[in-house]
């Protein structure tokens, strides 16, 4: 295969267009987008216009492009979650290698289903665990495999989801509803799950888990909260969740950047906060501050599916009062978990935890290695990141990672152009031996996401290898 890798585009929301749409537009040598698939008329004309493709090359649906003999080199698929498998089969059927946002598929089944058909068709797949490729978790994975650590005994891993950001995906969001996402432990975590599977470097043994929804109950909605936080709520100005200040107001964000280290951060934060009246005034003299005064980055992005993109305080204060948004987080129908805890036992003897919640002050992961020689304690939060490696013997401390907050810091720590570079790498080079080109590598953490929520609900451990066996009998 030959650069540039030609590819079509099956959903162009925000991983799609953000993601691979803006690493296509910047590395045009290697990757060019010749075809797109999206039912949202905006964002598959928006799309086209930005990747020069031809109207005859713009389909409403990922059943259209698929129904035609194969035409590019590669498919990203980036769908929502229960809309990921059928897409994906036909077209690795077609003879298209994949590269499929995570999760795998929102069942057991469906990602059984996929695995056997990379495995028929030959084909390469792989999976967006972003995590592994950023500057962070790379670092923690050389330092292992130096032995600095020593032989890992236990590690203690937390996926912390801000408050605001756990009410705006899992509450309001389209990851709610179990019937129509995923389990919440496969939706955020597959991730960490991957990594830990990495950093272990063993096939997980037993697994047991516990987890429910504790909070977002109407029982703990206000007295007299209304359906809809805009029609009314007495409770309007104690309430954290309440609609206006997250995506008005942009509350979130201005407190972020207030606790950041970063001197302009916290004066432009002040002025968002305190003068916005003058900030409404100065942004249509200066361009630069419009940005701050109508913020369109998450979440507020969310708000404008297929919709004219005004974002005024006007026009959102409109579409709240009808959207999913808009709603109560005590009267929406939500039933994720909005806090887990996975305990795991690996086939190599060595013990891991992961906790997963959503009233996070910060966004991030948290972590704890202890192995014979060395502790290492790390920060991955979207403020900023730091690795700290506790040598036992010296018992000297050292910092080994840092990374301060800066304009390009993301929800996945800049890991995303990476792992396209990884994948465009197997592609070209089909003999390389990564993880990435790796099926069952890549299905192993789905396994584990899967068997932490039969054992959340049906209150037993799991056997690994015997869930494992039955997982691949599946049809």
């Amino acid at each position: 295969m030959k650069l540039p890798i030609t590819a079509i585009l099956v959903g162009a929301g925000r991983r799609g267009s953000q993601v691979y749409g803006k690493y296509a537009l910047k590395n045009k040598k290697k990757l060019k987008f010749i075809a797109v698939a999206e039912p949202i008329k905006t964002r598959r004309e928006k799309f086209a216009k930005l990747h020069r493709i031809p109207l005859s090359r713009c389909y409403k649906s990922w059943e259209d492009l698929l129904s035609e003999d194969k035409f590019a080199d590669v498919a990203y698929i980036c769908t929502q979650d229960q809309k990921h498998a059928e897409p994906t089969l036909l077209a690795l059927e077609k003879g298209y290698d994949v590269l499929l946002e995570k999760p795998m598929a929102h069942t057991l089944n469906d990602c059984i289903r996929i695995v056997k058909k990379v495995e028929e068709m030959g084909g390469i797949l792989g999976v967006s665990h972003v995590l592994r490729y950023t500057g962070f978790f790379s670092t923690i994975q050389k330092l292992i495999e130096m032995g600095l650590l020593g032989e890992i005994i236990n590690i203690t891993h937390r996926e912390n989801v801000m408050w605001y950001h756990y009410a705006h995906s899992f509450v309001r969001g389209p990851w709610a509803n179990v019937d129509k996402s995923s389990p919440m432990i496969l939706a955020k975590c597959c991730h960490d799950f991957d990594l830990l599977f990495q950093m272990v470097g063993s096939l997980p043994k037993k697994i047991s888990s516990f987890g429910n929804l504790l909070h977002f109950k109407p029982e703990n909605a206000p007295k007299g909260a209304p359906e809809y936080c805009l029609d009314g709520c007495p409770a309007r100005d104690k309430c954290l969740y309440y609609a206006p200040r997250i995506y008005i107001d942009i509350i979130p964000q201005i407190q972020f950047m207030e606790k950041s280290n970063n001197k302009v951060l916290k004066v432009l934060a002040k002025l968002r906060k305190n003068y916005v009246n003058f900030l409404t005034y100065i942004s249509k003299i200066i361009p630069q501050f419009k940005e701050l005064r109508y913020y369109k980055d998450f979440p507020i992005y969310y708000l404008y599916t297929g919709q004219k993109e005004d974002y005024s305080d006007e026009a959102k204060a409109r579409i709240l009062k009808t959207s999913s948004y808009g709603k109560c987080v005590y009267h929406c129908d939500n039933d994720v978990v909005d806090h887990q805890i996975v305990n795991i036992e690996f086939e190599n003897g060595v013990t891991a935890n992961l906790t997963m919640h959503g009233f996070s002050e910060l966004e991030g992961r948290t972590l704890r290695i202890d192995g014979t020689r060395a502790t290492l304690i790390g920060k991955f939060h979207i403020s900023g990141e730091r690795i700290i490696l506790y040598d036992h013997f010296t018992g000297k401390e050292k910092l080994v990672y840092k990374k301060k907050l800066t304009r390009e810091s993301g929800e996945h720590g800049v890991g995303d152009f990476e792992l396209i570079d990884a994948f465009i790498e197997s592609l070209i080079n089909k003999n390389k031996i990564q993880p990435l080109t790796n099926a069952r590598d890549l299905l192993e953490s789905h396994l584990m996401a899967f068997a932490a929520n039969e054992s959340r609900l049906k209150g037993t451990i799991i056997d690994m290898e015997e869930f494992r066996n039955n997982a691949y009998k599946l049809e």
